[in-house]
This record gives C-alpha cells, sequence and structure tokens, in this order.
C-alpha cells in the first residue's frame, strides 16, 4: 500500500543507531513509575454507574472524552499516519485499526472476557513502540525485512480495543440498554479519533513543508518510541506492584 514509508536515521547517526534506542529505553525505565491505567474518571464513572436503560448521549461523549485523553491510542494513531500523505492510504489504515478496535470493544464487553488491565495496558504501550520503531526503518535493518503493517495495525487495534473494553467492564453498569449505551461508546470514541486525527494530519501536512522534515522526523519518532517505552514501564510496575492477578 503506497504512503506507508519509514525513514532511516541521518547520516551521521547511522553507527549509533542501537545505542540511541538503548537511551531511549533507559531514559524510559527511569521514568516509569506505578500508574494506574487510563481509566474513565470518579465523576464520569459515578453519573454512567446510575444510568439504568439506554442512554446514548452520555455514552458517546464518555466514549469520545477517553479517546482524545488517552495518550497511547493518540501516541499510537500519529505512529500510523505519520508518513501516510495520501487520503486513501489514511483512510485504509485507520479503517483497519477502528475494525480491530470495535471488535474486541463491542466482544469484549458482551462476552465479558476478562483480562488484566495494566497487561492490556503495557501491550498497548508494546504498539506505539513497535509504529515508531517501524517508521525509522528498524526492522528492515535489524531483521532485513519490514512486517505487513496493515495486518499489525489491525492486530494492535485488536489490542487497543480490548483496552477500552476493560475501561467499560470495571464500571456497574446495567444490562438494561447496554447494547446500546455499548455502540454509542464505541461511536464516541471514533468521533474522539477523527477529531485527533484531523488536528495530527494538518500539523503533519505543515511539518512537512520544512527542508528539515526527515531529519526531525527520525527524532520525533524516537520520542515517540520512547513515549511508548514509559507507558509500558508504568503499566507493568502498576502490574507486578498492585495489579498482579
Amino acid at each position: 500500500m503506497a504512503g506507508a514509508g519509514h525513514i532511516g536515521p541521518p547520516v551521521q547517526a547511522r553507527s549509533h543507531v542501537w545505542l540511541t534506542l538503548s537511551a531511549c529505553l533507559l531514559l524510559a525505565l527511569a521514568a516509569a513509575f506505578p500508574a494506574i491505567a487510563h481509566d474513565v474518571s470518579q465523576s464520569n464513572a459515578k453519573y454512567v454507574e446510575g444510568i439504568s436503560g439506554p442512554a446514548p448521549i452520555p455514552f458517546l461523549y464518555l466514549g469520545a472524552k477517553h479517546m482524545v485523553t488517552g495518550l497511547d491510542h493518540v501516541f499510537f494513531l500519529i505512529g500510523v499516519v505519520f508518513f501516510l500523505r495520501r487520503f486513501g492510504d489514511i483512510v485504509a489504515y485507520v479503517s483497519l485499526f477502528t475494525l480491530g478496535h470495535s471488535l474486541t470493544l463491542i466482544l469484549g464487553v458482551l462476552a465479558n472476557v476478562s483480562v488484566n488491565v495494566y497487561l492490556v495496558d503495557a501491550l498497548i504501550g508494546l504498539s506505539v513502540v513497535y509504529k515508531a520503531f517501524e517508521n525509522i526503518g528498524g526492522f528492515q535493518r535489524s531483521f532485513g525485512r519490514s512486517f505487513d503493517m496493515r495486518a499489525a495495525v489491525f492486530g494492535f487495534g485488536l489490542i487497543h480495543g480490548l483496552g477500552l473494553a476493560t475501561k467499560l467492564q470495571a464500571l456497574s453498569l446495567s444490562d438494561d440498554g447496554l447494547i446500546v449505551n455499548l455502540l454509542a461508546f464505541n461511536v464516541g470514541v471514533e468521533i474522539g479519533q477523527v477529531l485527533v486525527l484531523v488536528c495530527v494530519v494538518w500539523l503533519l501536512n505543515i511539518w512537512r513543508q520544512s527542508p528539515r522534515f526527515e531529519t526531525h522526523a527520525w527524532y520525533a519518532n524516537l520520542a515517540l518510541m520512547t513515549g511508548g517505552f514509559v507507558l509500558m514501564g508504568q503499566h507493568l510496575a502498576g502490574y507486578f506492584l498492585e495489579g498482579r492477578v
């Protein structure tokens, strides 16, 4: 699929790729601390837990808010669209991500699939690391090949959806109107996703006009990877210190 490119490091940095990546990991581990997963706020949780019956508007708002304020989801979306210039490519990749997280969000709640919230959020952090590493050509240089990013985006979409499902499962939701409310939450997530993408793609299009975009893009993806490592470290620390079951 066209547009899903990646970039190598600046010429002067090529011999220091793994040293730089190691420094990013160490920096991320140093910044990691036990974190509470990106849960629904207490005020929102108390409100929706008191709802009985279909209430699409509150759940739509809740889904949109959760997507817009969730750094893990936003970081991954930035990584996905970072080098996509054609509108058709953006739609194709984002559609795969949307399909993935919609499936596990809805089925996860309805089937009451139980997963550890810290571990699934750590995997979401890993998805950010994976995409940023692919963006800088890490897989091509390390393994001599690039993996199918369409499959990867869909697969990580499944994990992101499972993470969203855990947030709803943590609430004591009424079975009355559950399907309607669940669908409304998912639509809200999509609305939030569109809002994020509009801003991200607009800013990237402006940034690409810079003659030093390629150099800046390398370091930007290293920063994105570091952010993913930090998220992973936070949630794994949370799992071992307080959330292990």
